[in-house]
């Protein structure tokens, strides 16, 4: 189906929303819930964009906070493609030019060290595939209008993805305690947002065995090499140009970037 009111048609008003500006929520096209279509609309855009030539370089978790689940009326996270091109350097300056309303939420990144393939694969098993973790920043942004999203339009939308950044530090998860980890974003020195590993589906192992779940069963299973955000720690912060961002993760480091001018 390729009419106006078609996943197809949806798909392409989303992209022309990176560079036209925000459109009104796809309610022509989506129930609220409808998560089937969704992920349609998400997987045309993302066929368009490696055909284009961008390249997969993981994966982005959201809705991991029971709260944000309930206010959308849905009882699962969703996720997103991370490119390759959306990674900004630690410390580097973010292009806002090239973002609508963006947010930003602490995340914990996971990189993967083997490919998963059980559907019913636990938390610990995920923790055996990982190479490292690292503190991450997410940059968030939605192409509908003033953030009035629904769970199928964020789902639609890549998850609301643009940016992410990742720390220095590449740590084995050996020694390390993501559950009671603490998180403290700060914008332009100031605490703006905080939070801890267990906000995050109560333990961002969870959310990442989730994902790996749910990738297979969908024929795109975890691979090596591919980077997992998690999910957010703690609220997102919206973000202005000229802001320096930071995010410290207990026995994790920091991470940071700064919010370039707007031209």
């Amino acid at each position: 189906m390729t009419g106006s009111n078609s996943p197809h048609d949806a798909a392409v008003r989303l992209r022309d929303a990176y560079t036209s500006g925000p459109i009104e929520p796809l309610r022509d096209v989506l129930e609220s819930t409808d998560t089937d279509t969704a992920y349609e609309i998400q997987s045309l855009n993302t066929e368009h964009w490696i055909k284009e030539g961008r390249e997969v370089a993981g994966w982005k978790i959201g809705l991991t906070a029971k709260a944000v689940q309930q206010q959308l009326g849905v009882d699962q996270p969703d996720f997103g493609v991370l490119f390759s091109d959306m990674l900004v350097a630690n410390g580097a300056s973010l292009n806002m030019n090239q973002l609508i309303q963006p947010r930003a939420e602490a995340e914990i990144a996971i990189v993967l060290e083997q490919d998963i393939v059980s559907p019913d694969v636990t938390a610990a098993e995920v923790a055996g595939a990982t190479a490292y973790v690292s503190p991450a920043i997410e940059i968030v942004d939605s192409r509908i209008a003033d953030w009035r999203i629904t769970f199928a339009d964020t789902v639609a939308d890549n998850g609301s993805s643009a940016f992410y950044v990742l720390g220095d530090a590449q740590l084995p998860l050996a020694g390390l305690d993501l559950y009671t980890c603490g998180m403290v974003l700060e914008v332009d020195d100031g605490i703006a947002s905080l939070g801890a590993g267990a906000a995050c589906l109560g333990h961002p192992l969870n959310a990442a065995a989730w994902l790996a779940r749910t990738m297979v069963n969908r024929g795109q299973p975890l691979k090596a090499g591919q980077v997992i955000l998690t999910g957010a720690l703690g609220p997102m912060v919206s973000l202005t140009a000229g802001q320096q961002i930071k995010a410290a993760i207990g026995g994790l480091g920091e991470v940071r970037f700064n919010c370039g001018e707007r031209s």
